[in-house]
């Protein structure tokens, strides 16, 4: 019953359902067919409704919701290619590991498949990349109807946070009218004396339906564990860890804090150094870093020093790592390599025999490190640390000595200048490898993340928009130029939200990775680069990006042609402004091209004349 006393409709019970599973959060996007949902959605006193008009937008600020308070967030839209458009973000939401309930409001079966306005096949409609699937019917008053509603809204839930986490999705039809007549008030709680007498005559079993829709309890309750390794598989994974000296731990993308300090340990209890992908939150923190490296994606890279360093063994942690270099030195050494996955996944793309660890992270961490023995730092240890040392001296020189913008400075910067408990969001394409070279390791704990999932550069400011509108602390996005344009419908949805971002845009007129790529180094006959280059790869825009920024009436700040300390000059005066704030930075694509084979080159040769000292 609703607070007057009239029965609780279906439609509500699943809102209310969604509230008692844990739906804080609601990404609306405005239309006909689903106005009953948007309107109950909007009257639950728990759910925040965030209203936005692009589809496509909406569906990555729901992303940025939910991975930053790590709680399943609703998506709503109506019908027809309103819902195709949520497509990039269930993709991202699915490889990602993000929990998205997604509902699309659809035309009742008898108008389908007859020519009716803004109807599509929406069955199934974003195939295998939803966990499941499930179209409700029609909603009626029968008291199995409400029975049905309430465990479909309990059970999307549980299933979007479930390991893997990931998207689900129910199609609902609604048939109009679709303005309700009842009252939208908050559901009171359990039926008194006085609502009983108001439902004398009606069925037992409808009184039970409608009281159980009352309760506090949700309909639909989950209970689960992690998954854990027994004795016999820890000890013999350890004896495997333990007759093997060559050894390392690759930290892939991990959005998981509990796992630093066991994974540290395990590290200490093999002397296995830690290759830690900015993603893994390694890199940052009060854990013990001592023997976790930040610049393994230039250490690994083809050279002297690798060669007589390949590993035998190598545990890794999380999601494919960022960096090719560490893929590759995978395939060339082909170590015995366990994959630890708490979720069950089978993520390894190097293609070489691996044993899959289908064990929680953190606890199947501290428990080998409680398996095995604790030595001193031997000469394998040493000589990847003096490596580590070597590299970043190398590289810091480097940057010092330059006295022109490079697209890696900002993540130096940014290490250097965010406090603790700040997140920092990385585009795709060349911004997530920069912050893989220049993201320094440091004691104040920074939350790291991006869409690398999918690995696109579509709806990333959208993303980065929707966790500044949860964050209790600053956060920062670095997004490259063709990016940012790709996703320009982030800017009406900052107007419309008003969180408080710091977008730094990477601007080098294009593609700027494919400079690094074979596509600009095979020359076709007679011509300087590949034929079309510039016109299929090298995409120059000529777009001010001042202007479109302005027009939306946010503050845009150009960091000018300067070193690295006018760089992070640029980026420090943004700090405590309202809003959203952009930082532009403007490189050359060609030299850019040239100062990253530049800084390889620094690193290289640092470690080659380690290689040489090391020789007897």
């Amino acid at each position: 019953m609703s607070a007057d006393g009239g029965r609780v409709s279906p439609l509500r019970a699943f809102v209310e359902e969604l509230a008692r599973a844990g739906i804080r959060d609601a990404v609306v996007c405005p239309g006909s067919r689903s106005t009953p949902l948007a309107l109950a959605l909007r009257a639950h006193d728990r759910i925040r409704v965030r209203v936005l008009i692009d589809e496509r937008s909406a569906g990555f600020f729901a992303l940025g919701i939910a991975r930053t308070t790590r709680r399943a967030v609703v998506l709503l839209a109506t019908s027809g290619t309103a819902v195709v458009n949520f497509a990039p973000a269930v993709v991202e939401a699915s490889l990602g590991r993000v929990p998205l309930v997604v509902l699309t409001a659809d035309r009742p079966q008898e108008l389908r498949d007859r020519g009716a306005p803004q109807t599509i096949d929406q069955d199934h409609l974003y195939g295998n990349y939803a966990k499941w699937y499930a179209e409700l019917a029609l909603m009626d008053e029968a008291p199995d109807t409400m029975a049905h509603v309430r465990s479909v809204a309990g059970r999307a839930v549980a299933a979007a946070l479930e390991g893997p986490a990931g998207p689900v999705h129910l199609n609902l039809p609604l048939r109009e009218p679709l303005i309700p007549t009842e009252d939208l008030g908050a559901i009171s709680g359990p039926i008194d004396g006085r609502e009983r007498s108001e439902t004398a005559g009606r069925s037992e079993t409808a009184m039970r339906f409608e009281t159980a829709a009352l309760s506090e309890a949700p309909f639909v309750a989950t209970v689960s564990g992690r998954r854990t390794l027994d004795r016999d598989h820890v000890a013999a994974i350890a004896a495997r860890v333990a007759a093997a000296n060559r050894g390392l731990i690759v930290a892939g993308p991990l959005d998981d804090p509990a796992a630093h300090e066991p994974i540290a340990r395990l590290a200490a209890a093999t002397g296995y150094p830690i290759l830690a992908d900015p993603l893994s939150g390694l890199r940052r923190g009060p854990h013990d870093r001592s023997l976790v490296l930040a610049h393994g994606d230039h250490i690994v890279r083809p050279g002297p020093w690798i060669e007589t360093h390949r590993p035998e063994i190598v545990i890794r942690f999380g999601a494919m790592p960022t960096s090719k270099p560490v893929v590759e030195l995978m395939k060339a050494a082909r170590p015995e390599l366990f994959v630890v996955d708490g979720d069950g996944g089978w993520r390894e793309a190097a293609l070489i025999p691996a044993t899959f660890v289908h064990a929680d992270e953190t606890m199947a961490a501290g428990a080998l490190a409680d398996a095995l023995h604790h030595p001193s730092a031997g000469k394998w240890t040493r000589d990847w640390l003096e490596a580590e040392a070597a590299a970043g001296r190398a590289l810091e020189s480097w940057l010092d000595a330059l006295s022109e913008p490079f697209e890696g400075a900002p993540f130096k910067a940014l290490g250097e200048l965010l406090p603790a408990g700040a997140l920092l969001w990385a585009g795709n394409s060349m911004p997530v490898r920069d912050m893989d070279s220049w993201l320094p390791s440091g004691e104040r704990p920074i939350r790291v993340l991006g869409n690398r999932g999918a690995n696109g550069i579509d709806g990333v400011t959208s993303t980065a928009l929707g966790s500044a509108a949860v964050a209790e602390a600053p956060v920062v996005l670095v997004v490259g130029d063709l990016s940012f344009l790709h996703d320009l419908g982030a800017m009406v949805t900052a107007r419309l939200q008003e969180p408080d971002l710091l977008v730094v845009v990477t601007n080098n007129d294009g593609g700027g990775i494919f400079s690094l790529l074979p596509q600009a180094r095979t020359a076709a006959p007679g011509v300087g680069l590949p034929a079309h280059y510039e016109e299929l790869f090298g995409t120059p825009h000529g777009i001010a990006l001042g202007p479109i920024v302005e027009a939306f009436g946010f503050r845009h700040h150009e960091a000018g042609a300067a070193g690295y300390d006018d760089i992070r000059a640029a980026i420090e005066a943004e700090f405590g402004r309202p809003g959203l704030r952009v930082v532009e930075l403007r490189t050359n694509r060609a030299r850019n091209a040239a100062l990253h084979q530049e800084a390889a080159a620094a690193a290289a040769s640092a470690l080659a004349s380690l290689a040489v000292e090391r020789r007897p």
